[in-house]
């Protein structure tokens, strides 16, 4: 990636008066180009030989076979294989269409009873799908680096805040390992959450609305952050005037912006869900939207507060048993570390269920929502709000995966290249969140790929936002945490595979990973709601 970075900055330079012209002439030059043509080469070349047979990649094989063959009525009924069709409708409808090339490569990858099903020409045909379809997550940042501030910019081109936002996310470790190894089509669903984002950031509020529509019958997830959505638009667009003290001024609601917001939502949630509704199958399709017998943790415990909480419950049971405080053999059968994907009861906590999650997620995101209707602070304090939403989803939502950590970071990333504050954040979340990936890819072959990404990506974001702020941009004691994820690996890579625990116990690599993991998640989430809090306790002495 690096060399990269050189040959840019060896051939293209903006002249000072462009960069005070604005930024649109800025990016119609060959730099995004260079940074693309890398990221595309990178995944069909050097990826091409780390290609892992994920579970995503049966799943998604499955889901092309389901829509092509069956009709449409037996979408969300077909359960042939265990990885049944669990996306919104409008997902499916994007499975379709691609169904419809995938045909050219290989017909018997859409068969249904074909399970497990792999042959060269599938594989490369989900290789290809995925790359194509990033064109949306290109375009998205595009539009996101036309939205950057430029105040604390420098004249240099590798060192202009729009010129590190678009490395750190078309580069992002991630969102790379995700989609082009592990498998999945996030690059073009955070393409269109970005995009939607860069919209608001422009302006253009109901294109952003009716992007983050879209994204929400493409996938479910993103319920986290519609609070974030809906509070905003409803009171920086449906209401248009504020109170010389900032606060609401009711009288300048508007029933059409309303109507037109509405409009947007139903018209977008009829195409998705309507021909579900009028064959009277949405029971069917909420059951599989929302399967809460999953269990409260995934099979590797993404590192949330949850992880904390089921450490803490082992810790506590394995004391009991070893005081011989506690009876084995009345313990709890189903175990939170056996690697399963299943409901399991704690054995000295009381046990977690989805309606407490739900309520742990609101209480979570409350105070920011808030802020954004008492003192809303534009566009940015919307991206700040989405930020806290997704993160506070990722640290108390129900069965969580790992992978969710993106939808915090990717959004986060405009921030951090703004703000001397967000970008400290930025490095200890998106450091510790990144780390947490590596359990997805677990093979050897993997290791040095995963590694090697890491390090430079790490590396390029410390000292580019460095450079930017101009100085250090961690105290001492984060420092040393974040050098703890070296020992971290090295103890699960090297030092635990050795030992004679492996066999007994090989659980406890992942439990490390996660456990220590969450405790950076965990800090992270916390100075990021300090720093919302103290900006709208700011904007509220002003008013004094």
């Amino acid at each position: 990636m690096c060399y990269l970075y050189v040959e840019v900055h060896s051939v293209i330079s903006i002249p000072p008066r462009l960069i005070h012209r604005g930024q649109a002439s800025v990016y119609d030059t060959g730099w995004y180009i260079v940074l693309c043509c890398g990221v595309v080469l990178l995944t069909m070349t050097v990826f091409s030989g780390y290609f892992s047979h994920s579970t995503d990649f049966e799943v998604h094989r499955n889901w092309l076979a389901i829509t092509h063959s069956l009709p449409v009525s037996k979408w969300y009924h077909e359960n042939t294989s265990e990885w049944t069709l669990d996306y919104p409708p409008l997902f499916a409808w994007f499975e379709y269409s691609l169904s419809h090339v995938a045909q050219h490569f290989d017909k018997e990858m859409l068969v249904v009873q074909n399970l497990l099903y792999t042959s060269p020409a599938t594989i490369l045909f989900q290789r290809l799908s995925v790359i194509v379809t990033d064109i949306v997550f290109i375009y998205a940042v595009k539009e996101c680096c036309r939205s950057v501030r430029e105040e604390k910019g420098s004249k240099d081109l590798l060192g202009h805040p729009f010129f590190i936002l678009a490395a750190l996310l078309l580069w992002n470790f991630g969102l790379l390992i995700v989609d082009h190894i592990h498998f999945q089509y996030n690059g073009f669903l955070f393409g269109i959450l970005l995009l939607s984002v860069a919209r608001h950031l422009q302006g253009r509020h109901l294109e952003g609305a009716l992007l983050f529509t879209v994204l929400l019958n493409l996938k479910h997830i993103y319920l986290y952050i519609a609070p974030a959505y809906g509070i905003f638009l409803l009171r920086s667009y449906c209401f248009t005037e504020d109170n010389t003290d900032g606060s609401v001024r009711w009288s300048s609601f508007s029933p059409v912006r309303l109507v037109a917001l509405g409009s947007i939502v139903i018209s977008v949630g009829a195409l998705s869900f309507g021909p579900f509704i009028a064959m009277g199958q949405l029971p069917q399709v909420l059951s599989r939207l929302f399967p809460f017998k999953r269990g409260l943790c995934h099979a590797y415990w993404a590192p949330n507060v949850w992880a904390l909480y089921n450490m803490v419950d082992k810790a506590l049971s394995v004391l009991g048993v070893r005081l011989k405080l506690l009876d084995v053999a009345k313990l709890p059968k189903a175990s939170m570390t056996g690697g399963l994907v299943q409901e399991f009861q704690h054995s000295i906590l009381p046990s977690v269920s989805p309606s407490i999650t739900l309520i742990c997620t609101l209480l979570s995101i409350m105070p920011a929502v808030l802020s954004i209707w008492c003192r809303p602070r534009g566009a940015r304090g919307f991206l700040r709000c989405l930020v806290v939403c997704a993160l506070g989803s990722f640290m108390f939502g129900w069965h969580v995966h790992e992978k969710a950590i993106l939808m915090a970071i990717l959004p986060f990333s405009i921030l951090a290249v703004e703000s001397r504050e967000d970008a400290g954040i930025f490095l200890m979340l998106t450091t510790t969140g990144h780390y947490s990936l590596f359990p997805l890819l677990f093979t050897a072959a993997e290791l040095p790929i995963k590694v090697l990404l890491m390090l430079l990506f790490t590396l390029y974001s410390f000292t580019s936002l460095k450079k930017l702020f101009r100085g250090s941009l961690l105290n001492p004691l984060e420092t040393t945490y974040l050098l703890g994820l070296v020992a971290v690996e090295i103890l699960c890579e090297v030092v635990y595979p050795l030992s004679p625990w492996q066999h007994t116990m090989p659980f406890v690599p992942l439990l490390v990973t996660s456990v220590y993991c969450s405790l950076g998640v965990c800090y992270s989430f916390i100075r990021l709601y300090v720093s919302l809090l103290r900006q709208h306790g700011t904007d509220k002495h002003k008013q004094l």
